[in-house]
């Protein structure tokens, strides 16, 4: 078969067998799970041979016209360069896992044959996004991925929970939607058409009329895809949905389209340094805002959600200075120490029986219970903090060493200015990532909190997964020097400056954090819980170790009171209880927008019923009256009739003669 038929098949495939799953999930149940992972498997074979026939070289691109619209074409269209290929085969291998690991994690749920679909759909939505070359038809796939994350979201609709995150990550992702599809038709209106290969010329031959205007609605939508400032706020509510589901939408999915968007249509945003200049404040202010959230939650997906928006911070700073290969480079590597670290934390909680015990503060001898996940987590937290010689490390330092190169001026069409923000934001980022890294190993491994029931081993086929993702979490950055042909061309090899001092900042996070945790830890030990004792004047620690003793009567005994050695609360001072929120900013929302719109619904309703229903009452009583009216002539009695017949006829008669004589 021809790449491009092979290419076909690699969306198509997940999305047969979603709809074979929606068809056969109650009338025969023993297929669905075959149905859910040979489809993924199989599309990540064809993917893995897409890329190895791409190799990285020309762009594969085929294209046929959808229908005939009388101006700008749609087409049908292929366009898989490396980026498009390497990106195909993550979300192959993140959606064949997730899938995987789901037959076990979600063996007991009576819902799983449409959880089950649902995934497969998601994973066909993203792989049309990726090898589209129109942008209509990634438009289809872009909002077909919306859809199927509001139903998985909100999978546990029992809870308000689920059903309150599902609603919030819609209308967060529709609100930057609508901006988007405006600014893809403007794109459209100045490139005469939705190729993608043909904007690209259009914006080499300086045909856009409005560039930063084009550029700055294109990143309203990617703000709300990839859960950038402001728009961030939908994905650590949307932890109420599956593990699994997490897994899949912070990996491979959802959140990574808006960063692969960027790097496809890169040109478009460098063609206005004001473009650049916004994204790159949009990515400092995600980056540092998420990192100081992540080190204030006690709830272990909300770590991990806050830590996958300041990665994807990363991703769109390396992007802000112009540079798409570290951009991918840290979305692939990303992908596979993410999904790992979502899968353990599932493996965590499945130990558990509950979600309830994801509160890393209740946790405890879980290294010797869940084995698997603690050295597979450990590898993934690693990478997350940028340690060499794991993955992370890296992908991360050559987002620095673009940003750096760009700081210096020696980017070509990149504000100075850009680089400056992104590597400032980058740095102090690398130095939270590896403080609440190491908090969430220490709380969730080494922890004080309750024990939880022992609820037996986790399935193999959970277990197995873990040790796949650990390996590319490990080993993907030691691959750069055969990923150049995939990238442009570009050396992805980490410099010394960024890479001494990225790494030494890290550190010096982890080493500070452990501190204050053993800080913390013999502070809590001098305060029995259930009880006050004197403490030095000043010490946060000490008081923040009281403050949780005296509420231990809210958990029923002292037992399961939450950890008070939590360094995160004496590291981030009076600024924890501001960042555990989130700054604030969903209240912020809620007095900008839902509270007015809120008002704004109560007023029409009380318009309509008060005002519009009463005028409409009003022309519906008038014949109602005049009905009545009627209705009391008719008596039912004949010698009524025939008296009114003859008075009648006398009226008329008289009427008759007067204007005879008249006449």
């Amino acid at each position: 078969m021809t790449t491009t038929t092979l290419a076909v098949l690699v969306p198509l495939l997940p999305f047969l067998g979603a709809a074979a799953g929606l068809l056969l999930g109650r009338t025969a149940p023993g297929f669905v799970r075959p149905l859910a992972v040979l489809p993924s498997l199989a599309a990540l074979a064809l993917a893995v041979l897409v890329a190895v026939r791409q190799g990285g070289d020309h762009a594969v691109d085929a294209a046929t016209e959808l229908t005939p619209t009388g101006s700008i074409p749609i087409e049908l269209a292929l366009h898989i360069d490396g980026f498009a290929a390497l990106v195909a085969v993550l979300v192959g291998v993140v959606a064949s896992c997730v899938q995987i690991y789901s037959t076990g994690y979600l063996r007991d749920d009576p819902r799983y044959p449409s959880y089950a679909a649902l995934v497969s759909l998601f994973t066909s939505a993203m792989l049309l996004v990726v090898y589209s070359g129109d942008l209509i038809v990634l438009l289809v796939g872009w909002e077909i991925m919306g859809i199927c994350s509001y139903f998985l979201v909100g999978h546990y609709w029992e809870t308000p929970e689920a059903r309150a995150a599902s609603i919030k990550a819609f209308l967060v992702t529709k609100l930057g939607d609508i901006p988007f599809l405006i600014g893809l038709f403007a794109l459209a209106t100045d490139a005469g058409s939705f190729r993608i290969t043909k904007v690209l010329g259009a914006v080499a031959s300086g045909g856009l009329d409005h560039p930063t205007l084009i550029a700055l609605l294109l990143l309203a939508g990617v703000a709300g895809k990839s859960a950038q400032f402001p728009l961030h706020t939908w994905l650590p509510d949307a932890m109420a949905g599956p593990t699994p589901v997490s897994a899949l939408i912070h990996a491979a999915t959802m959140v990574a389209a808006g960063v692969y968007f960027i790097a496809r249509l890169l040109p478009v945003f460098a063609a206005s340094a004001a473009a650049l200049v916004v994204l790159a404040v949009m990515a400092a202010v995600t980056m540092a805002g998420s990192g100081l959230a992540a080190l204030a939650q006690d709830d272990i997906k909300r770590v991990l959600a806050y830590s996958t928006i300041g990665q994807l911070g990363y991703m769109t700073g390396a992007l802000a200075v112009g540079d798409r290969g570290a951009a991918v480079f840290h979305l692939l590597a990303h992908g596979a120490f993410k999904a790992l670290l979502f899968l353990a934390a599932g493996v965590i909680i499945h130990a558990a029986g509950t979600n309830s015990l994801a509160a890393m503060s209740r946790m405890k001898g879980l290294r010797a219970r869940v084995p698997d996940a603690y050295w597979t987590m450990t590898v993934a937290l690693l990478a997350l903090a940028a340690i060499p010689p794991f993955s992370g490390f890296f992908s991360k330092e050559a987002v620095l060493g673009v940003a750096e190169h760009a700081a210096t001026g020696h980017a070509e069409n990149v504000p100075s200015s850009a680089g400056w923000i992104v590597l400032v934001a980058g740095l102090v980022t690398a130095l939270l990532t590896a403080a609440y890294a190491m908090r969430l190993w220490l709380l969730a491994f080494r922890g004080h909190g309750a024990e939880a029931p022992d609820h037996g081993r986790q399935p193999i086929a959970m277990n197995a997964v873990l040790w796949v993702l650990a390996v590319p979490s490990l080993a993907f950055g030691l691959t750069t020097g055969l990923l150049p042909d995939w990238f442009d061309g570009h050396d992805l090899t980490p410099t010394l400056t960024t890479s001494m001092l990225g790494t030494g900042i890290a550190l010096v996070g982890g080493i500070v954090t452990y501190g204050a945790w053993r800080h913390t830890t013999a502070m809590a030990a001098r305060v029995p819980l259930g009880a006050v004792a004197a403490h030095p004047e000043g010490d946060a620690a000490l008081v923040e170790a009281e403050a949780i003793a005296s509420h231990a009567p809210a958990y029923g005994d002292v037992a399961s009171a939450p950890d008070p050695a939590d360094p995160g609360r004496l590291l981030l001072g009076p600024l924890h209880r501001h960042a555990a929120v989130g700054f604030h900013l969903d209240a912020v929302y809620a007095a900008l927008f839902v509270r007015p719109v809120q008002a704004g619904a109560t007023l029409v309703r009380f318009l309509d019923r008060e005002v519009v229903d009463t005028y409409v009452r009003g022309a519906g009583e008038l014949p109602r009256l005049l009905g009545a009216a009627v209705r009391r002539a008719q008596t039912g009695n004949v010698q009524t009739y025939v008296s009114a017949l003859l008075a009648g006829t006398v009226v008329l008669a008289v009427a008759a003669l007067l204007v005879a004589t008249g006449a």
